[in-house]
């Protein structure tokens, strides 16, 4: 084994919490649910020495994983890792308009439409390219060995795929919550996955 890579969701939102859209355009802050589960996260994973702490631009990737910065573990903010953007549905409730557009657009990519995007957006085939120049990045760092990715849902799912061989249209075998874990361990080019998005965290 060349590396081990836990990879989080971050904590909750109010804007999750209220079913507004956040995307990559809207830069939110946790909510007390998403600090606690960040808090009890951290709780349960302190004393895994990770090399390394890398988060998206956006800060509530930051805020979730700040525990394991502050205590010394050396941290990277690169914007691979934000979250794809939802363009023109960034902000808004997700109403019956939204719930349709977004069934209409889900289906485009279940379907292999990896192009298809919002006004505004992003599509999976955008994001996936700019997840494999962060991957690359990360898989040329042989001295990293335990690293601690915390990310967002929707590019949570496309990295997914990428690491694991699937086709994008397959993200849905992906499921996440927020806070919730998945380990992979990386031999070579190959990655297995080790827990899939395990929360067990948010039970102890």
């Amino acid at each position: 084994m060349d590396k081990e890579i836990y990879i989080i969701r971050h904590g909750e939102t109010d804007l999750n919490k209220q079913g507004i859209i956040q995307g990559r355009g809207i830069d939110s802050d946790l909510n007390d649910t998403g600090r606690a589960q960040a808090a009890a996260f951290y709780k349960l994973y302190k004393d895994v020495p990770f090399d390394k702490v890398y988060t998206s631009i956006l800060k509530r990737t930051q805020q979730t994983v700040q525990q394991f910065i502050d205590a010394g573990i050396p941290w990277e903010k690169h914007t691979e890792l934000d979250e794809l953007a939802w363009g023109e549905f960034e902000g808004q409730h997700t109403n019956e308009l939204v719930i349709g557009a977004f069934k209409d657009i889900t289906e485009k990519w279940q379907s292999g439409d990896y192009d298809a995007h919002f006004k505004g957006g992003e599509s999976p085939a955008d994001v996936a390219v700019r997840l494999k120049e962060i991957v690359e990045v990360i898989k040329s760092r042989t001295a990293e060995k335990l690293i601690l990715i915390c990310m967002h849902g929707r590019s949570l799912r496309l990295l997914m795929c990428l690491l694991t061989n699937k086709p994008l249209s397959a993200m849905y075998d992906f499921p996440h919550q927020n806070t919730g874990l998945y380990r992979l361990d990386l031999t070579g080019d190959t990655f297995t996955i080790i827990a899939q998005n395990n929360t067990d965290h948010l039970n102890a």
